[in-house]
């Protein structure tokens, strides 16, 4: 596949199918990887992949988390605004009213929207999970670093016919997952990662958020 075929049609997957992967495939694509840039070539990051039993025995702690004692997890890092400002705001609105139109979900049905969001820690059904974890000792920069290498992870899916969802939301039960994995003290979990075969049958598939256009972002000088 053609890199920028598999940029563009990477996004973010939320009901996959129930196919194994083979471990030399997950290999594969961390190794790829791994080949992404990072300050004097630090490398900061770590991987926890789960499937089988390990990855339900996850799920499983993670959910009841959510569902039992919610308000006593947060994040290690703030991940959005305490603020929302244009254009962002709007871009937020679009994709989670488009996200919950494409499902059939009501903007007052909240239960609905509870249950959709628990599927976030079964990894949307997907085979393999991800956990991608940060080293705390190091500083902002390699947030940076940190992005590069999860891009190339979900490249490089794509590469291989997979396709993948990132998930902030998992950074918020970090302490279960603690329980479940050896995540060092000095490690910050920075999100999941949902891996395996698209639902081509989930509606929720099928919604794809929109691009701002280049020039709306970028400005050229001296060409």
């Amino acid at each position: 596949m053609h890199v920028d075929e598999a940029i563009r049609s990477r996004k973010s997957v939320r009901r996959f199918l129930p196919t194994p992967i083979p471990t030399s495939v997950v290999h594969h694509i961390l190794d790829v990887a791994a080949r992404a840039p990072s300050g004097n070539n630090v490398q900061p990051w770590r991987v926890y992949a789960v499937a089988g039993e390990a990855r339900q025995r996850l799920c499983d702690a993670i959910v009841h988390a959510a569902t039992h004692e919610a308000d006593r997890h947060l994040p290690e890092y703030a991940y959005y605004p305490t603020t929302w400002v244009e254009p962002y705001l709007e871009r937020r609105r679009r994709c989670g009213f488009g996200l919950y139109a494409s499902l059939g979900i009501g903007r007052d049905d909240m239960a609905a929207r509870e249950r959709q969001m628990l599927r976030n820690y079964l990894f949307f059904d997907a085979p393999v999970g991800l956990i991608v974890t940060l080293d705390r000792r190091l500083n902002t920069g390699s947030f940076m670093d940190l992005g590069m290498f999860i891009e190339n992870i979900l490249i490089a899916a794509r590469a291989q016919g997979l396709h993948t969802c990132a998930q902030a939301a998992f950074a918020w039960f970090h302490k279960v997952a603690r329980t479940q994995l050896p995540i060092g003290d000095h490690e910050i979990l920075a999100c999941g990662i949902a891996l395996g075969h698209e639902d081509l049958s989930a509606p929720e598939n099928a919604f794809i958020t929109e691009r701002a256009e280049v020039d709306a972002f970028a400005s050229f000088h001296g060409f």
